[in-house]
């Protein structure tokens, strides 16, 4: 699905290069809102293209299908993301606290690419390159809370023998699930503050036995 050349570079033809990453992000951005109002199942590449105002031409330069553009939208969300999970997994302050301040902005995250992240939910069942996409994308959360599970003595001594990467996937598609509840509009998680109340306390009741405040 990848746009790249062997060298790792986005391949362009020849021309002025800004007017090369204009187009391209135009395909992004058409597609990004297109999603905010329509399934990604009824999308073509021609109301793609009607809406970015580009050729046919131009729009298979750069992607392959209109899953590959779902893929660089899901990989920009995504970065996003592990951003919001860095104050828990690098363990920049008071761990409940951290918890809080990563639900809190997962769920802006998801708010703001609701679009994006529903699309890749409803379809990742349905379509081989975006299973792969999709679990390698929660593969990264489950993988950095696991790490942070296992080198936090608290979270290790309140899970005894329970398997710890169990635990951080078991949270982590929680999670997952919950934001897409709330991103679909589904109550009662279309209320952001009961969607970060509930999903903080599965979190820090699961890991210290504390019950978020």
């Amino acid at each position: 699905m990848s746009s790249e050349v062997p060298d790792g570079r986005p391949g362009r033809r020849s021309g002025p290069v800004p007017a090369a990453a204009e187009t391209r992000e135009r395909i992004l951005t058409a597609t990004r809102e297109l999603l905010d109002e329509r399934r990604f199942d009824t999308l073509s590449v021609a109301d793609i293209l009607a809406a970015a105002g580009v050729s046919r031409a131009s729009f298979y330069f750069y992607f392959p299908n209109k899953q590959a553009v779902l893929a660089d939208l899901v990989h920009e969300a995504v970065a996003g993301g592990q951003r919001a999970a860095q104050p828990w997994i690098g363990e920049e302050q008071d761990s409940v606290a951290a918890l809080r301040a990563g639900v809190s902005d997962g769920a802006r995250l998801w708010r703001e690419n609701a679009g994006v992240l529903r699309a890749i939910v409803e379809s990742w069942g349905s379509d081989d390159d975006l299973r792969a996409l999709w679990l390698a994308q929660m593969n990264l959360f489950t993988e950095a809370a696991a790490a942070r599970i296992e080198a936090d003595p608290e979270a290790r001594q309140r899970l005894g023998d329970l398997d710890g990467r169990a635990v951080a996937a078991s949270l982590s598609w929680l999670g997952e699930r919950l934001y897409y509840l709330a991103a679909a509009g589904v109550p009662p998680f279309d209320d952001e503050q009961v969607l970060v109340d509930v999903l903080t306390n599965a979190w820090t009741s699961a890991l210290y036995g504390k019950a978020s405040t």
